[in-house]
């Protein structure tokens, strides 16, 4: 039986999974979903930088926190990572999802939604998770000089990085990452709504550690003790 603070929990976010079910339920349950929430973030997280980026000095408010201000990114760039993204996209990641779709089709969505708690702490578990295998693939393809050439390069092509570069991959690294942020949440048994939201926050963490600014509200500021380090952005 639910404690009283665990039923308003659940029914904090019930609302707003019953009207997610009821308008966008066919769309939110396509295996596709789940990938183009994450480009659509990846776009509207990078949009803003971008646009600092194109004034330059004549947004001087922000424009300070840029770390190398000699090196701007050009239009040109920004549009090749962009098309870099749609092309992985389109030749690696929606021809696997299909292939996936057919092996395993999804399951149903659940009529009920988390908790608050139950909320946190799975986004919590599979954003530690995570960070925790990307440590160790990242590591192995800077330490190892044929993966690193043959893999891991294409995203260190910018030396001064800006916000569109954070998916300047390769296919093999987008679809290494993507496996893991796609079917950890799955392989914990996660509600759907968390995975959705570990999507968007990784994206929007990444988008954030490759914008090439220190602002005030840059998460390497915001998360104390040093949790969170500007590694690609720095």
């Amino acid at each position: 039986m639910n404690s009283p603070d665990s039923s308003e929990q659940h029914l904090f976010l019930q609302p707003f999974w019953d009207y997610v079910l009821t308008e966008f339920g066919d769309i939110v349950n396509s295996p596709f979903f789940p990938v183009l929430l994450a480009f659509s973030g990846y776009l509207c997280f990078s949009f803003p930088y971008a646009i600092i980026d194109i004034l330059g000095d004549q947004c001087p408010l922000l424009y300070q926190y840029k770390i190398q201000k000699k090196k701007c990114p050009t239009v040109e760039m920004m549009i090749l990572c962009v098309w870099k993204a749609v092309y992985n996209h389109v030749i690696y990641v929606f021809p696997a999802v299909f292939l996936n779709w057919l092996w395993m089709p999804p399951w149903p969505l659940p009529v009920n939604a988390p908790t608050v708690c139950c909320l946190l702490g799975e986004v919590l578990g599979c954003l530690l998770l995570f960070d925790f295998q990307y440590y160790i693939w990242h590591v192995v393809h800077h330490k190892n000089h044929w993966l690193y050439k043959k893999v891991h390069c294409v995203h260190h092509r910018y030396v001064a990085p800006f916000s569109w570069s954070s998916q300047n991959l390769s296919g093999y690294e987008l679809m290494a990452v993507g496996f893991w942020s796609s079917q950890n949440p799955i392989r914990l048994g996660c509600h759907p709504l968390t995975s959705w939201t570990c999507n968007l926050l990784s994206i929007w963490m990444s988008v954030d550690d490759h914008t090439g600014y220190n602002f005030p509200w840059s998460l390497s500021q915001v998360v104390p003790c040093g949790f969170i380090w500007r590694g690609a952005g720095s």
